[in-house]
């Protein structure tokens, strides 16, 4: 049988719905998918983790250490990237880095009746939607806090009227690609890392396989357990991977948000 490393990206319907008819849009396909499930689990198990960590003992526990080392983490990325005003945006980036490890973890950890693992941050659709989300919200800070004059963030300051000509369309084209590199940087490297683990999986059982028919070809032990050792490395540097591209994904939206609370500066 081929090995095929993109079938675990596929999408197929756990729940069929029958098609709804919006004016205006059509049918629209209301069927629940496995990514769809497994963003709503993701949902859950980070509800769930809040309600069970936030006990406010005098003497945390495991959980609960856990749960104030990521709050303080988010924390003080707010504050430092933001300044004294990052604890407004507390929530939301906080919900943005939780919601996001948690789904990225999910690639990697099979929940039993669930089925195989899934990374729904491995769906483009999926990480622009939580770009878009994110790129929305800074627009709407941007003129609930300075009106028109959120338009002088294309405009930077101390520089030649006549580079403005130059600089600003570059400011304006820079800005727009945002939701783009932010949701293709969560995307392909939730993709890439998850194709190289399943091919030298895939290495582990067709060499050892190869060797089972014996001669020179007992050799392939070798290399089945090479790709074996190989298996578990990538796997750690995935769950590294994995909150690494949370944390990142956080940060840079304390940056879009950081430029439009504090325009003055810019």
């Amino acid at each position: 049988m081929a090995i095929d490393p993109m079938h675990q990206f596929a999408i197929h319907e756990v729940v069929h719905i029958d098609p709804v008819n919006v004016p205006g849009l059509g049918l629209v396909n209301l069927s629940i998918t496995n990514s769809v499930l497994w963003m709503g689990i993701a949902a859950l198990v980070v509800c769930g983790f809040l309600l069970a960590s936030a006990r406010g003992a005098v003497v945390p526990g495991r959980l609960q250490s856990l749960g104030e080392s990521l709050y303080g983490l988010v924390d003080n990325l707010t504050s430092s990237m933001i300044g004294h005003e990052g604890r407004k945006f507390l929530p939301f980036v906080f919900t943005l880095f939780s919601f996001i490890l948690v789904m990225n973890l999910f690639g990697l950890i099979a929940i039993p009746g669930v089925g195989a693992p899934f990374t729904a941050t491995s769906q483009l659709a999926v990480t622009l939607t939580l770009a878009l989300v994110t790129f929305i919200t800074v627009i709407v800070i941007g003129f609930i806090r300075n009106g028109f004059g959120f338009f002088k963030l294309f405009v930077p300051s101390g520089v030649p009227w006549p580079l403005l000509f130059l600089l600003v369309p570059i400011e304006f084209i820079s800005f727009m690609v945002r939701p783009v590199t932010l949701s293709l940087r969560l995307f392909g490297n939730m993709l890439g890392g998850h194709v190289v683990l399943k091919i030298f999986a895939s290495f582990v059982i067709g060499l050892g396989a190869f060797a089972l028919t014996g001669g020179l070809a007992s050799l392939g032990f070798v290399g089945s357990a090479l790709s074996l050792g190989t298996v578990v490395a990538l796997t750690a540097l995935e769950f590294i991977v994995a909150f690494l591209q949370a944390f990142v994904f956080a940060a840079l939206a304390c940056v879009y948000i950081n430029d439009v609370v504090n325009l003055h500066a810019h």
